[in-house]
């Protein structure tokens, strides 16, 4: 899979419906044991989730961790700063691959990155470690690689066309483990774990709109790769809109895209 470069304004084109499941993770995350929480978030973007975070806990010191300059860039000029309760909302580069807590956090949180991340799962030891007891590890991500945005990416990338361009660059369909391995995951490291699934049923407004959602998202590999062919991209984009405007009609109020997450809480023994 490609690195991704990553355009914070195509990402906040549809912020509304993409911070709506982080709101729904923290509604089942504890509040933090300690009067001045510190709080981390792996692959905070351009940082508007992240400043979510400071609302819920207005007294914290929150630093938001990206390896995109571009993302970290918007999240230091919008979102850094004193936060309102006396708390501090910061961000810093790092990799999520090999980021390791090096003190100890009440709370490590994670929103639409891991899916990203070979190898999450091996990650949770070190940062279930890192937190201090009773601490909190959780996130979310999509849970759709099979539906048609993905479905049919990858089966465009692969055609005789596009195959020596795209076919290896695209997430691969096991990108996300089932409810159950991070359910057993998590609860073997001796966290008190909840993990659910939800399918939300967004309504996008104007031309085109799911195209629009994932330039934002899952189409920056292809995007990146071809980013040094103008015309070839221009084409690959209109293939692909030519087929998800079959399979995602619009209807006079709007597109319907229906789109799965995953959820995670586990909550460290105190």
């Amino acid at each position: 899979m490609t690195n991704p470069t990553w355009d914070p304004g195509q990402y906040l084109r549809h912020a509304d419906h993409r911070a709506r499941p982080f709101t729904d993770l923290l509604a089942r995350v504890p509040d933090a044991p300690a009067p001045a929480p510190r709080i981390a978030d792996l692959g905070c973007g351009p940082g508007n989730v992240t400043a979510l975070l400071t609302r819920r806990w207005p007294t914290a010191h929150v630093t938001g961790y990206d390896n995109s300059p571009e993302m970290l860039d918007a999240a230091h000029t919008r979102h850094e700063g004193p936060t309102a309760g006396g708390g501090r909302l910061d961000f810093a580069h790092a990799d999520v691959r090999t980021w390791t807590p090096k003190e100890p956090y009440d709370l490590i949180v994670s929103n639409a990155t891991l899916q990203w991340v070979p190898g999450h799962t091996d990650r949770f030891a070190d940062w279930i470690a890192g937190l201090a007891p009773g601490g909190t590890l959780a996130f979310q991500m999509p849970d759709n690689i099979d539906a048609p945005l993905h479905a049919l990416m990858r089966e465009l990338a692969a055609t005789p066309r596009w195959k020596s361009r795209l076919a290896d660059v695209l997430r691969r369909t096991d990108s996300v483990h089932t409810p159950g391995t991070y359910l057993d995951l998590l609860a073997r490291l001796g966290c008190a774990t909840d993990v659910w699934q939800t399918t939300y049923l967004h309504v996008l407004p104007g031309e085109d709109p799911v195209l629009d959602w994932v330039k934002g998202t899952g189409l920056r590999p292809a995007l990146t790769a071809l980013a040094d062919d103008p015309e070839a991209r221009d084409a690959f984009l209109t293939e692909y809109r030519d087929l998800l405007r079959e399979a995602y009609p619009s209807a006079p109020y709007g597109t319907v895209m229906s789109f799965r997450r995953l959820f995670a809480v586990a909550v460290k023994e105190s």
